[in-house]
C-alpha cells in the first residue's frame, strides 16, 4: 500500500537525479547544446514546489508520474526554444508525445513493468538508486551508458558521437557498466 506523499522540497529533491537519467535518456548530443538536462530538471523541481498544494497523489510512483509529466512539458518548451520553432498545438502536442514515448522507452529499459504496488514502489527504489548511480559515473562513460543501453545506439554510431573508436567507446561501456555496479552494491 502506498504511503501519502506530499510535494514538499525533501520529498522531491529524492528524484532529482531519476528525472535527470529521464531528462539525458531523452536528450541525445544531437540537441541543441544549449539545452542541459540538469536546467530541465531544476526547472521541472521548481515548478513542483511552487504547485506542490496541486499534488493530490498518496505514493512515491504517483510523484514520480507527476513529475515526470512535469518534465515532459518542460523538455517539450525547451526543444521549441532551442529549435525556435513558432508555437503550433499540433506541434506541442506531437513532440509532448514523442518526448512521453522516447522517456517510458527509458523507463521500459530500466525495470519491467509491474503492476501491484509494492512491486511499483520497489521498481521506483530501484529507478532511483540507478540514476543516483549513473550520476557518479564519469561524464563520458554517463554518456555513453546512456546512449548505448537506454537510446539503443549502435557502438559505431556511439564511436562516431564520440569521436572515439569502437574499442575506445566499448572500453568507456565497459569501465561505466563495472562502475555502476559498484557504486549500486555500495548502496544496498
Amino acid at each position: 500500500m502506498g504511503h501519502p506523499a506530499d510535494a514538499s522540497g525533501p520529498r522531491v529533491e529524492r528524484f532529482r537525479e531519476y528525472l535527470c537519467l529521464l531528462a539525458r535518456a531523452h536528450l541525445s548530443p544531437r540537441h541543441s547544446p544549449k539545452i542541459e538536462a540538469s536546467d530541465v530538471v531544476q526547472q521541472t523541481l521548481l515548478e513542483a514546489h511552487e504547485q506542490r498544494e496541486q499534488f493530490r497523489g498518496r505514493s512515491d510512483a504517483e510523484l514520480a508520474g507527476w513529475l515526470k509529466q512535469m518534465l515532459v512539458h518542460n523538455l517539450a518548451d525547451a526543444l521549441r526554444g532551442g529549435l525556435r520553432e513558432k508555437r503550433d498545438v499540433r506541434r506541442e502536442r506531437s513532440l509532448e508525445a514523442a518526448i512521453e514515448d522516447s522517456i517510458s522507452r527509458a523507463e521500459d529499459g530500466l525495470a519491467a513493468n509491474d503492476t501491484s504496488p509494492s512491486q511499483q514502489a520497489i521498481k521506483m527504489e530501484q529507478l532511483l538508486r540507478l540514476a543516483d548511480g549513473l550520476a557518479q559515473l564519469p561524464d563520458d562513460q554517463r554518456e555513453a551508458v546512456v546512449l548505448h543501453h537506454l537510446q539503443g545506439w549502435p557502438l559505431a554510431q556511439l564511436a562516431e558521437q564520440l569521436q572515439r573508436s569502437e574499442p575506445a567507446v566499448a572500453g568507456l561501456l565497459h569501465r561505466g557498466l563495472k562502475k555502476l555496479r559498484e557504486v549500486m552494491e555500495e548502496r544496498e
